[in-house]
């Protein structure tokens, strides 16, 4: 059952205290009040009942708390710790002295459920907000491209083979323990895995061609293990599969999860020998199908170039953002997909939200392409400032180095330091939550901590200069002098 608004009643104990305890903080003072408008509270409805069920812990505490956690990057253990001990933290979160702060599970239980629906309708009541109060500027609009990387670590096919038959193992030995499938065969093959990879990792010390032999031959036969537990964790899950429909509604929760767990580690396992195999046949694997982790199954290998990093692994994200640094629109796709196509969406999204088209759109010349300035220029945009791929021919080059063609474009280049932010400040640097679904999830909480904080200032400095502003009521004018001005010669 969902709450909303926590019944603010004063304490005792509140009630004693000096007010500057109880005071908060100038940027938490003006986040709170950009925060406290029901309007935040419409994107959870859909996810509870409204009268059937265990209470929620109220929604206006679980955004606050979500803001502090990726305004301070914070985990969610870490989160409440601080919470419970800072008096200012606890009434920005409307949690009272002797009130209990909710458990981390809690907010990751409610995360995880609403997911990025959630997210995604909070940041546009954010920037509705933002549009109502005439602080988003649309003359000038940037997007650039990045990598979010997912939670996994290098994955190399001998990695990924060991690690897959030890959890095909794990997982067996608890559905048998369970008691399904306790007759069926199913070998330990965990340590001829992992001394075969520790083997893998010693012949790779030799750079000779006798090592890149022997590896490729320790390859080989960790796929053909797998292949060989592949098959007995097949005949695990059937005959659980067929005891769990003997049992029927009697089958506990527990067990359908482990054997759904089991035939999902299965599929992935067998991608992973398949691409394995093309790998020792010489051919290098597809990037848009080939797998990286066995826990997110939807991270996938990115090549952008860069010299540090030639190869990241995760999802591929645009963000667009203003002149004042508001993000106005981001995306996460999985895979690499081409830039260009991405843009035209952006703007189109942008567009149906605020009611207007931007003025000048600018990116970097992985966008450089003839048809996206077209629809660009048909959807009404004036200025299109994205410098075209290869050799610009003498006309694009007139069009190039226009002055304000290059103002826009070496305004660009601010696009990367508000990526870096993200990643540095917002939670970009990695996601936490498995999926493409929960990496737009935490990116999505991510932008909302950003856009927050840069709204809410700005909203303040409008506030502040419209009062310090000075009316405009008529002034009385002086009535001309009746008597005029003595002659120069007249003697005083």
């Amino acid at each position: 059952m969902l709450r909303t608004k926590v019944d603010a009643q004063q304490t005792l104990w509140e009630a004693i205290l000096p007010p500057e305890l109880l005071r908060l903080p100038p940027g938490l003072e003006q986040v709170d009040r950009l925060l406290d408008d029901p309007v935040f509270f419409e994107p959870f409805v859909p996810f509870f009942h409204p009268k059937i069920g265990r209470p929620s812990i109220p929604m206006e505490t679980y955004l606050r708390l979500m803001f502090l956690r990726f305004r301070y990057r914070l985990g969610f253990e870490t989160l409440c710790a601080e919470v419970t001990d800072s008096l200012a933290w606890r009434r920005f979160c409307r949690i009272g002295i002797t009130d209990a702060v909710p458990h981390p599970t809690t907010l990751m239980k409610i995360t995880t459920r609403c997911g990025e629906q959630a997210v995604d309708k909070l940041n546009e009541a954010l920037l509705r907000k933002a549009m109502a109060a005439h602080v988003v500027k649309l003359d000038r609009v940037r997007a650039d491209t990045t990598v979010v990387p997912a939670n996994v670590s290098y994955p190399t096919d001998s990695g990924l083979l060991s690690k897959g038959v030890a959890k095909l193992t794990k997982t067996v030995r608890a559905i048998q323990a369970l008691g399904l499938a306790r007759r069926t065969c199913f070998r330990d093959r965990t340590r001829s895995v992992r001394r075969r990879a520790h083997q893998i990792a010693v012949w790779l010390r030799r750079r000779s061609g006798d090592a890149k032999d022997e590896v490729l031959e320790l390859t080989g036969e960790l796929a053909r293990i797998a292949d060989t537990a592949i098959k007995d964790a097949q005949a695990v899950a059937t005959n659980a599969r067929r005891a769990l429909q003997r049992a029927g509604d009697a089958a506990s929760g527990k067990a359908t999860a482990l054997v759904a767990e089991l035939e999902r580690t299965i599929w992935v396992v067998e991608q992973i020998v398949t691409q394995t195999r093309t790998r020792l046949a010489g051919d290098v694997p597809a990037g848009a199908s080939r797998v990286v982790s066995l826990h997110d199954t939807d991270a996938r290998p990115i090549a952008k170039g860069r010299l540090g990093r030639p190869v990241e692994f995760g999802y591929k994200a645009q963000v667009t953002d203003n002149a004042q640094g508001i993000v106005l629109d981001h995306i996460l796709e999985k895979g690499n997909p081409p830039d260009a196509p991405m843009l035209v969406g952006a703007i189109t999204r942008i567009t149906a939200l605020f009611g207007k088209v931007p003025k000048a759109v600018t990116a970097d010349r992985g966008y450089g392409e003839a048809s996206v300035e077209t629809e660009l220029e048909s959807m009404g945009v004036k200025h299109v400032a994205i410098p075209r791929k290869g050799r610009p021919s003498a006309q694009r080059q007139q069009i190039e180095f226009a002055p304000r063609f290059r103002k826009l474009v070496k305004w660009r280049t601010g696009s990367e330091g508000r990526v870096a932010h993200l990643k540095r400040s917002c939670g970009w640097e990695r996601t936490v939550i498995d999926g493409i679904g929960g990496a737009r999830t935490w990116c999505g909480w991510g932008v909302l901590a950003h856009n927050t904080t840069k709204i809410a200032v700005l909203i303040e400095e409008r506030e502040t200069k419209n009062a310090a502003a000075p009316s405009h009521r008529p002034t009385a004018t002086r009535s001309p002098c009746r008597h005029p001005p003595p002659p120069k010669n007249c003697a005083a």
